[in-house]
């Protein structure tokens, strides 16, 4: 009755709290264990990964026999059970002073939602991990190696739905969910996480919500990270295809020393379900409203709408050469805003809604039309410090907006989690709260300054572990300026930004190609000559990434096209 209690309550979180949060909301029950049955786990469903595939040992430095031995992995009172073990076991010909398990899935699945009911174990140079790999990963050992295995990590595409553990500078009951592909290789570059109360004593649900458009991560309803790289290639999104689950606690390694006095530590499933769409859909999105929101010197939003039998409705924005398409649950209102904009400028928008099986709203496509506010400002990036430092750097920006400026710090390091930004002022000494805009964006507006009035403030971002500051900028309120060319470093790059009509790039380094790509992805130039003189006249006004490649190596910076 408790379980069949919790897949009633499950269904509802996926229609309710899990929307607040996610993109696409997935509702039919595909796959799920609800360990009823003592004994050994189900074979049908799990297969026990035992080869040493690195040699005489795992990955990262551990130091545990995987094992098939009922004592490492059992059902028992409606859980699962899988348990780390201090005893000598010898395996393969080598001898091991612990044991664990690593349980594979014989189910794998592209986009779906994951719950995991789990109590994982604290215990010092632990790692309980729940988490999903590529179906076609060449793994040794691995379920679907033999007949699927093509494919070497992290090209597969791994999601760590939950590990604990490894990051030893967040607080206490820190757990984390991450995203391993081509892009980050060798570096957790994409990842998120929260404290769970209670953690070790209490069941919680871990949640991923994998849709076309990005990857989510709850813990117990809560959405905390989502990755939903701008660019989806091989590189950045390879999960386009079959992932499978992987359950496992690994002892030492990057988890840490293992105390002297450890002896056995379990993590506890209840149940593990797995949720996608499966009714076919042929009924249309209805109901679809586009209008225009809040209107700023440099981003336009646009609150859209409509309802949809199947739960989620995908929404495209087109305005020029860029184009967004991403997910929301039907029925609520989706706020999109259209950022990096360029001030007093006239931009006609193209929406369309669709559901997931590509049925389109009668009333496609619905025109916008919306003109950004006027303003001054000056904007630039660096990585300078007064307090700490900084692993990429930041961005910044004053505008002067009517009566009011606008300041904006964006933090840029992709390895700082839990970001606050704060705003400094000197003198008077003060901190000044800012909002929270989306990407480690900062903003606050600020009021009663008379135009020629210099002002001067810095940037507090505090997160997980630390914090650093950025350097003073002084801004004359009501002036305009534009971003110089900045001093160049080996093998580095610099250009006029913004810029206007032709992009002349100067480096120290040979320059062998030049790519500009929209905010999407989309390749919208190629240059692989005359890079001092590369026409940009036929780009629409706004935000771009420019990808150059020196000496086989690529560098991404931003790049701003004006009219």
């Amino acid at each position: 009755m408790y379980k069949k209690i919790q897949i009633i309550a499950s269904l509802f979180l996926s229609i309710s709290s899990y929307s607040q949060g996610i993109d696409v909301v997935y509702n039919d029950l595909v796959w799920s264990d609800e360990f009823d049955q003592n004994g050994a786990i189900n074979n049908s469903k799990w297969h026990h990964q035992t080869l040493l595939p690195n040699g005489n040992s795992w990955y990262n430095g551990e130091v545990q026999h995987y094992t098939n031995l009922i004592t490492n992995s059992f059902v028992d009172n409606g859980t699962l059970k899988i348990r780390a073990i201090r005893e000598n076991y010898t395996n393969q010909g080598v001898t091991k002073q612990f044991t664990s398990a690593r349980l594979n899935s014989k189910f794998a699945f592209t986009y779906g939602r994951v719950d995991i009911r789990a109590k994982i174990p604290t215990n010092q140079g632990t790692w309980p991990a729940l988490w999903l790999l590529g179906k076609n990963i060449n793994e040794p050992g691995g379920f679907f190696q033999p007949q699927f295995g093509t494919t070497n990590w992290p090209a597969c595409g791994e999601i760590d739905i939950m590990e604990h553990g490894i990051t030893p500078s967040m607080p206490t009951g820190y757990i984390q969910s991450a995203i391993h592909t081509p892009s980050s290789f060798g570096n957790t570059v994409n990842h998120g996480g929260m404290v769970a109360p209670n953690l070790g004593n209490d069941f919680h649900v871990y949640t991923m919500n994998w849709s076309p458009f990005q990857i989510t991560f709850l813990l117990d309803g809560v959405p905390f990270y989502a990755y939903n790289p701008a660019v989806k290639n091989a590189s950045t999104w390879p999960f386009t295809a079959d992932q499978y689950l992987l359950l496992n606690i690994a002892m030492g390694g990057v988890a840490g020393t293992i105390p002297s006095n450890f002896t056995q530590a379990t993590m506890e499933i209840d149940y593990i379900r797995i949720y996608q769409n499966t009714q076919v859909d042929t009924n249309a999105p209805n109901n679809f409203v586009a209008n225009v929101g809040n209107i700023t010197s440099n981003s336009i939003e646009l609150l859209l709408n409509a309802n949809d039998n199947s739960g989620s409705v995908v929404y495209t924005v087109q305005t020029g050469s860029n184009e967004w398409t991403f997910a929301h649950p039907e029925g609520s209102q989706k706020s999109f805003i259209v950022p990096n904009l360029m001030p007093n400028t006239n931009y006609v928008f193209t929406v369309t809604a669709k559901d997931m099986s590509g049925n389109q709203a009668a009333n496609n496509p619905i025109t916008l039309n919306a003109t950004t506010l006027g303003a001054t400002g000056c904007s630039g990036s660096s990585n300078a410090a007064q307090q700490g430092s900084f692993s990429i750097g930041y961005s910044y920006a004053f505008e002067t907006i009517n009566n009011e400026v606008k300041v904006t710090f964006q933090l840029l390091d992709t390895d700082k989690i839990g970001v606050v930004g704060i705003l400094w002022q000197p003198s008077p000494f003060s901190e000044l709260s800012m909002t929270n805009i989306g990407n480690n964006t900062f903003t606050r507006t600020l009021s009663g300054l008379a135009n020629g009035t210099t002002v001067n403030f810095a940037c507090k971002f505090a997160f997980a572990g630390g914090l650093a500051v950025t350097t003073y900028y002084n801004y004359v309120v009501g002036s305009n300026c534009t971003l110089e060319v900045s001093e160049l470093e080996a093998s580095t790059f610099a250009f006029l930004n913004p810029a206007k009509d032709v992009l002349s790039i100067q480096s120290k380094t040979e320059i062998e190609q030049v790519e500009i790509y929209s905010l999407q992805g989309k390749l919208v130039l190629q240059a692989k000559e005359s890079f001092d003189n590369i026409p940009i006249y036929p780009l629409s006004p706004g935000v771009y990434l420019i990808l150059l490649t020196q000496n086989g190596t690529k560098t991404t910076k931003k790049l701003i096209v004006q009219q």
